[in-house]
C-alpha cells in the first residue's frame, strides 16, 4: 500500500506512537522515528523491522518542543529516504492539576510537548510536500480536546490547538494537494492511561458504548487510513477514535 512512501512519526517510543510506525511499516512505508527515549526507539524500530522484514527505518533522538531539532528530524528522513509523505505528529504529555495550582513551568512544558511540537513538524514538512505536491499529515489530539475535563485545563487546551491547527492548515495546504487531519483518541490503553486513578477509568469506562478501552492498534488503523489513497479527499476532518464516547 505505501511502498515508495516516507513516514515520520514523533512519540514514537511505545504506546499510538509505536502502534503507529509498526502499522505504517507493516504496509511498505520506510519510517523515521523521533522522540527522547533512545532505547525505546530502539525497541519500536525492532517492532517496525519484525512488521516489514525490511531495514528502512532511522531513529532520531531529541527533544520535539525545540523547532532546530524538529527541522533536524525533517531534513535526516529526507537525506535518508528522499522523500516525506506523511508526517504524523503525535508527541504528547499529560500532567493534572487545578487551574488554582497551575505552575508555569507545567504550562509550558505540556504546550511546548504537545502543542508547539506540532507546529514545527507541521512547518518543517509542508516544505518538501509542497515540492511534491502531495503529503498527508495527522495530528493526534484528544477527545479531552473536544469535551474538556476538569483538572485537565493545560492538557486539553493543548489538545484542542490541534484542531484548529489542523483546520486552519487544511485550508492553507490543500492547493498543494496536502491534506491536514487529526484523530482523537479516547480511553486507551497505554503508559499514559495506566496511571489513571481507577475512579477515573471505571467512569470513563461506564460511558464508553463499546463497553471496553481501546488499543493502540485501533488508532494506527485510523491514521493509516487517512494517509491513504482512500482518504483522498478528507481533509480538515478530527476523526474520534473513542468507542462511542463522544456522539
Amino acid at each position: 500500500m505505501f511502498e515508495g512512501k516516507a513516514a515520520l512519526i514523533t512519540g514514537a517510543s511505545r504506546g499510538i506512537g509505536r502502534a503507529i510506525a509498526v502499522d505504517l511499516a507493516k504496509h511498505g512505508a520506510s519510517i523515521a522515528l523521533a522522540g527522547r527515549d533512545h532505547s525505546a526507539l530502539e525497541a519500536t524500530a525492532a517492532a517496525c523491522r519484525q512488521a516489514r522484514a525490511a531495514d528502512e527505518i532511522i531513529v532520531m533522538t531529541g527533544d520535539v518542543g525545540n523547532r532546530a531539532t524538529v527541522d533536524s528530524f525533517v531534513a535526516q528522513t529526507l537525506k535518508r529516504f528522499g522523500r516525506l509523505d506523511f508526517a504524523i505528529g503525535n508527541a504528547g504529555q499529560s500532567q493534572d492539576g487545578l487551574i488554582l495550582r497551575l505552575r508555569s513551568d507545567v504550562l509550558e512544558q505540556l504546550l511546548s510537548v504537545n502543542l508547539k511540537s506540532a507546529f514545527y513538524l507541521c512547518a518543517a514538512a509542508a516544505k518538501p510536500m509542497m515540492k511534491q505536491h502531495a503529503g498527508s499529515i495527522v495530528l493526534v489530539s484528544s477527545i479531552v480536546g473536544l469535551t474538556g475535563n476538569p483538572g485537565q485545563a493545560v492538557y486539553a487546551a493543548s489538545k484542542a490547538g490541534l484542531l484548529g491547527l489542523t483546520k486552519s492548515l487544511a485550508k492553507e495546504l490543500g492547493s498543494r494537494n496536502i491534506r491536514v487531519n487529526a484523530v482523537a483518541p479516547g480511553l486507551i490503553e497505554t503508559a499514559m492511561t495506566e496511571k489513571m486513578p481507577d475512579a477515573a477509568r471505571e467512569f470513563l469506562l461506564k460511558q464508553t458504548a463499546l463497553g471496553r478501552a481501546g488499543r493502540p492498534e485501533d488508532v494506527s488503523g485510523v491514521v493509516r487510513f487517512l494517509c491513504s489513497d482512500a482518504a483522498a479527499y478528507v481533509t480538515g476532518q478530527t476523526l474520534v477514535v473513542d468507542g462511542g464516547v463522544v456522539m
